[in-house]
């Protein structure tokens, strides 16, 4: 049988088909201001037995294909499993929250804890911060790579601190340098989220943030760990909620 996951996120929406075991398609488009619409046209074409949703959209989803829904901390518990079977601690970073996850042995969920009040250290924080100094995604990691200080980011409110990093650029800190300081500020929030229930070991990292190679660096010096990256972060909870129906 082919099982397929929906992931109807904030900011994107992710479909994964699994069959005997194997992720074999995989989808992903913008959310829009439709996302059933988004999510129907990822599954056009695609031959499927099942499907769950999971996400901020799911019930969305559930309302009209009448598929059953399970939570994003299951589906990335489960999903995470699939691409690394020893995973015990997850670092979920997306559109517009940041969740870490712990396992047990079993790869059962056994605590989490999770930032989704606002935007604060999420992938729309990093788009904002990058669009205020004139980058793009992939040129405002690289920016901050290339830095050897870091200008202190005071706010993570995402209104206040595009107004702080405006206010510093025109007093002529430097670009790259006000860049590492915005990656340092979403590690260190990051890092306070794994530290209060990750056990030791690798740290599993998901979401779109995952492809950002300063946090990803900044994680693993922070952390003293190895930070493990699938190949596509951004379909673990799709996976994870297709997995869920075998």
């Amino acid at each position: 049988m082919r099982h397929a996951g929906l992931d109807i996120g904030s900011r994107t929406v992710k479909l994964a088909v699994i069959e005997i075991g194997e992720l074999v398609l995989s989808r992903k488009s913008v959310t829009s201001h439709d996302p059933l619409e988004t999510a129907r046209s990822l599954m056009k074409g695609t031959g499927f037995d099942a499907v769950t949703a999971t996400g901020y959209g799911r019930y969305l989803i559930q309302g009209h294909l009448e598929c059953p829904v399970i939570s994003e901390i299951k589906a990335f518990a489960v999903g995470s499993r699939f691409f690394s079977s020893e995973c015990r601690s997850i670092l979920d970073i997306g559109g517009q929250d940041t969740k870490a996850i712990s396992l047990d042995e079993e790869g059962n969920m056994s605590k989490f804890e999770m930032n989704d009040k606002c935007a604060a250290g999420t992938g729309r924080f990093l788009e904002v911060m990058a669009t205020a100094l004139g980058y793009t995604l992939e040129e405002f990691s690289s920016a901050a790579l290339s830095a050897e200080n870091a200008v202190k980011i005071n706010s993570m409110c995402t209104v206040f601190a595009e107004s702080e990093v405006i206010s510093l650029t025109t007093q002529g800190a430097a670009r790259n340098e006000v860049a590492l300081g915005i990656h340092r500020a979403i590690v260190s929030r990051s890092v306070s989220l794994l530290k209060r229930i990750a056990p030791p070991g690798d740290v599993f990292f998901a979401g779109g943030v995952a492809l950002n190679g300063c946090v990803r660096s900044l994680l693993e010096n922070e952390l003293g760990r190895r930070i493990f990256v699938p190949d596509d972060p951004q379909i673990v909870g799709a996976v994870g909620a297709a997995l869920s129906t075998v």
